[in-house]
This record gives C-alpha cells, sequence and structure tokens, in this order.
C-alpha cells in the first residue's frame, strides 16, 4: 500500500471510495483528492478535540456531503478509534445517500448517519440534534455553501468549516446588472470582462459570506486549503462561534451590495 495511505485506515473504504484501485494503487486525481482530504481533517481534528474536551461528546454534520469522500474518511482516522461523537451526512441526491448508507453498514461505521434532506428539512428534522457542534461543507457548489452556513447558524454551531467552490450566483447578477452598473459606479471596470465577472464574483460572494458569519458573532481564519497546484477552489474558512457579533458587518454588507448594484442579494448575505 502507498506510503501516502495512514497505516490505521481502512483498505476496503478507500477501495469502495475508488481512491485506491483493486491492487492498492493510487493514481493522480485520487492522490490530489486524499491530499485535500487529509488537509481538511487535519484542521477539523482538533476542533473535534476541543468539542470534546469541554463536552464529552461530538456531533458533526457535513453538508452538501455528496459521495462522503470527508465524512467517511474522518470517521476511518477519527471516530471509528472513539467510542463518542456523530457524524451526519446531509445530502439532496437519494442515490448517493442509499450508496453512503450501504457503505456505513459494511464497514460497521454505526456512528454515521446519511439524510436525504433539502436544506429547509435539514434546519427543522427531528433526525438531526437540535443542535449542532461541528458543520463542515467541502466543495458544495454555488450556493450549497450558503445553505450550509444557514444550517449551521440554526443548529448554533460551535464551528464551521467551509471550503467553497463554484461560487455562480453573484457573478451572474453582476452579469445581469452590467449595464446599469457601468452608470452608476466606475467599481464596475472591475467585472467589466468575462473572466473577470467571474474571478471577482467568487472573491465577493466568500467576502460576504464572511461579514454575515462575523455579523453572527463568528471570530473567522480564512486561509488556503492546499497549494493552488492541487486545486483552483482552495480558500478555506474556519468560522469558531463567540459571544460578541462584529458590530457593522451587517452595515458593511448592505454598503457592498449597494455600491456594487447587488442589493437584490441582500436575503442571502444580510439576515
Amino acid at each position: 500500500m502507498s506510503s501516502e495511505i495512514k497505516p490505521e485506515q481502512s483498505r476496503e473504504l478507500l477501495q469502495a471510495l475508488h481512491i485506491l484501485t483493486r491492487d492498492g494503487k493510487l493514481n493522480q486525481d485520487s492522490r490530489r483528492k486524499l491530499k485535500q482530504i487529509y488537509h481538511l481533517v487535519h484542521f477539523i481534528e482538533p476542533l473535534l478535540v476541543e468539542v470534546m474536551r469541554e463536552g464529552g461528546d461530538v456531533t458533526l454534520a457535513d453538508h452538501g456531503a455528496g459521495k462522503s469522500y470527508l465524512g467517511f474518511i474522518l470517521y476511518d482516522l477519527f471516530f471509528k478509534s472513539r467510542d463518542k461523537g456523530t457524524l451526519y451526512g446531509i445530502e439532496r441526491r437519494a442515490e448517493l445517500v442509499a450508496q453512503s448508507e450501504a457503505l456505513a453498514l459494511r464497514l460497521a461505521f454505526s456512528r454515521m448517519a446519511f439524510l436525504n434532506l433539502s436544506v429547509e428539512a435539514s434546519v427543522t428534522s427531528p433526525a438531526l440534534p437540535s443542535r449542532i457542534d461541528i458543520v463542515t461543507a467541502l466543495h458544495a457548489c454555488d450556493t450549497a455553501t450558503d445553505d450550509a452556513i444557514r444550517f449551521a447558524l440554526h443548529k448554533e454551531a460551535q464551528f464551521i468549516v467551509l471550503v467553497p467552490c463554484c461560487q455562480a450566483e453573484v457573478a451572474a447578477v453582476l452579469r445581469q446588472n452590467k449595464n446599469v452598473s457601468f452608470a452608476k459606479t466606475p467599481l464596475s471596470e472591475i467585472w467589466r470582462h468575462p473572466v473577470h465577472t467571474r474571478e471577482f464574483g467568487s472573491q465577493l460572494t466568500n467576502v460576504l459570506r464572511c461579514l454575515l458569519l462575523e455579523s453572527h458573532g463568528y471570530e473567522l481564519t480564512v486561509t488556503e486549503l492546499v497549494g493552488w497546484e492541487h486545486s483552483m477552489k482552495n480558500e478555506l474558512i474556519i468560522a469558531r462561534r463567540g459571544s460578541v457579533p462584529r458590530g457593522n458587518a451587517r452595515q458593511r454588507i448592505g454598503q457592498i451590495l449597494h455600491e456594487l448594484n447587488l442589493d437584490e442579494l441582500s436575503d442571502r448575505f444580510a439576515y
């Protein structure tokens, strides 16, 4: 087995996730995916330990879980060796939930639960506890990261760990309002060209998300997950629940949206 695989990891799990081939090899795509997940686990493990130290148990919800690469590897490396903690995978696609349920059963990962729920349903579902300690979202596309944030705020999560992906919504509104924006502000030159619209929209989305979290009393660390050679969707946002919201955060959101002719997005970023 490759030295990149940790000795305590389940070979059967990695093969089921198609990270390892049948003969125990890693191809280049799998190596890149595994490195990203290892880095994210490296950031999440201390948060799990902190919650356990304070409360004795821990709940983690992976929102927009997809095939649950992160959830399974996190369970295998952290939860499996402990007799505490529950990991929930929340995913809209029923077929992926069914696949994950079958794999967890096969591997006897008994403290994993997979739920086929929309974000609205996940907020109120009796299948989830009223509070969740840690909420994660790895490469949850476009507005799925915003859904994870909304869920985490409702569940009063102690920590929120996000790797946003494919933020298209803000860029689409920038594009839609472009002609009016040209007359309104010289800042519209920032997104005049299509490639700039996409990149600026992505950057702006994450800035607004950070302000939203700060407006709800979270303290933020924003950094890179792995080197840019491994992924262009590389921003890691870690939010820790504090006691005092940033006083001007919501005002800043409103000012930015108004200045950039994006007032119609206030319901998403200013609540």
